[in-house]
């Protein structure tokens, strides 16, 4: 299927021009409540209906008993169904008859629960096929899409817009990036809970998502594959267009049992699924946080020429264990050469390391950072930097704040500069990143401690993701330079 066959067969899904709730209740806690709050309350501006077999109206939405009662000058493309599976297969053919041209089911009772279950989920999939509806779910959590500002969730959050697409066999874990998206500022495109993907699974969206203009890299959380070669090949197809990072649960027993009983999915053997994402150039992540950093790290990073990093550093002891975890890495720590050795000597007093980490050992005035990031980016022996302390000056201007002394005029003056200067070293990162196209990670365990310090609002506004450590730093550096170096070989003669 080409390009825009593809973006057209997903169009309903993702940007539908209208959107229908069947199934709302006046009850705050049911689904059909819940998920027309959450259409309504986040900018959606194509039309919304809602059904309910008693009529009635539910936040200023007049709803109809029945999808054939819907006004015939509706434009619908999306039903979102959160009604019960016994009377699903009707509302798709009352669908098929308004033009409605996709839905998702929150609907539970279908392959996760049991053999019965199952049988029902294949009658249909057969039937929407037969009338031209795409199906996603059923049992899942619903679908964002921001660039149309649609929160179709029976869950929060809306996460802000951005270049990560996600999905999931696990709604939660939708969510869950979700919040990780909004903590950090960066955002998301797309995220689909698949559910129990009886339709549409998780390889079907990483194909629609590798050739989505509004994405920038894909993330999927899979408990199981059913059909391995498939997966690999359309993997494959995706990661020669885009970054995909996965996270794969079920890689125990307990955890292959857990997500039998979760979403009906057989987990595989997770050697050889190891071995394949290897071959398909996918990042597999081993957990929630990595899975995350490197999608961030895509999203807002170039990839990086080779596997050099420099370590700028004001935190010597932050220096020590980032340079352990790149010596741990396929990354390797860049050699100082001895033109870039006598370049920093004139920025830093004698007593700086002299080596790689670039511990400024306390010797940095106000030009110092910017000066030196703008020196190590340009050299043609680094290939990415990491840069660890940010904040620490903003994060004395707090303890300033906090003190009994704060409105004194040289305490004002000095807590100003402080919070300007960090602000000035995220704001040199980004520049220089995007003047050399070379990846810089700024990382500070303050972007979890204290989200409103001025370096890390900095890094935020800029639209950059900031690492709360340098270990987790190189670890997405490291999934960014094992897919440059898989782009390279794929795209070589």
């Amino acid at each position: 299927m080409n390009d825009s066959k593809i973006l057209a067969r997903f169009a309903p899904l993702f940007e539908p021009r209208g959107i229908v709730v069947a199934g709302v209740s006046s009850h705050p806690g049911k689904f059909g409540f819940v998920t027309l709050h959450n259409i309504l309350s986040n900018g959606y501006q194509g039309e919304i209906y809602g059904t309910n077999r008693d009529g009635g109206e539910v936040l200023g939405v007049s709803l109809v008993k029945t999808i054939s009662e819907l006004p015939e000058e509706a434009v619908i493309d999306l039903v979102f169904v959160c009604t019960p599976a016994s009377s699903n297969e009707q509302l798709l053919r009352d669908c098929a008859l308004r033009g409605i041209r996709a839905a998702f089911l929150t609907s539970a009772g279908y392959g996760e629960a049991g053999d019965d279950g199952k049988r029902s989920e294949q009658d249909l999939v057969s039937l929407a096929n037969e009338l031209g509806i795409l199906i996603a779910g059923p049992n899942g959590q619903g679908l964002v899409s921001t660039p149309v500002h649609l929160c179709a969730q029976i869950v929060a959050p809306y996460p802000p817009s951005g270049a990560i697409a996600i999905a999931s066999q696990s709604g939660n874990f939708v969510s869950s990036f979700e919040n990780l998206s909004r903590a950090s500022g960066v955002g998301v495109s797309r995220a689909v809970s698949a559910g129990n993907a009886a339709d549409l699974n998780v390889s079907d969206y990483l194909e629609y998502f590798a050739v989505d203009p509004k994405t920038r890299v894909s993330l999927a959380y899979t408990e199981g594959v059913i059909d391995g070669r498939e997966f690999f090949e359309r993997a494959q197809a995706a990661t020669a267009k885009k970054a995909l990072v996965v996270l794969k649960g079920g890689s125990t027993d307990s955890g292959q049992r857990a997500a039998q009983s979760h979403t009906g999915a057989l987990a595989g053997d997770d050697r050889v699924f190891r071995g394949m994402a290897r071959q398909a150039g996918i990042a597999q992540a081993f957990s929630v946080e990595e899975a995350f950093d490197a999608s961030a790290a895509f999203a807002t990073q170039p990839l990086p020429r080779g596997p050099r990093v420099a370590v700028l550093t004001v935190v010597g002891g932050w220096g020590v264990v980032t340079a352990d975890a790149i010596s741990n890495s396929e990354l390797v720590l860049a050699k100082i050469p001895p033109e870039l050795e006598a370049a920093i000597n004139e920025k830093l007093p004698a007593r700086w390391s002299h080596n790689n980490p670039i511990d400024c050992a306390g010797g940095e005035t106000r030009d110092t950072i910017p000066e030196l990031m703008e020196l190590i980016a340009d050299h043609s022996e680094v290939d990415a930097i990491i840069y660890l302390g940010l904040g620490v000056q903003s994060n004395q201007a707090k303890m300033f704040r906090s003190g009994k002394w704060a409105d004194t005029p040289d305490i004002e003056r000095i807590i100003s500069y402080h919070e300007r200067q960090d602000s000035r070293f995220a704001q040199s990162a980004a520049e220089a990143s995007s003047r050399t196209m070379k990846p810089i990670l700024v990382a500070t365990e303050l972007t979890i401690t204290d989200p409103d310090n001025a370096g890390v609002k900095a890094v935020k506004d800029l639209g950059q993701y900031c690492f709360p450590s340098g270990p987790r730093a190189v670890k997405a550096l490291e999934h960014l330079y094992r897919y440059s170096r898989y782009r390279e070989k794929i795209l070589a003669p």
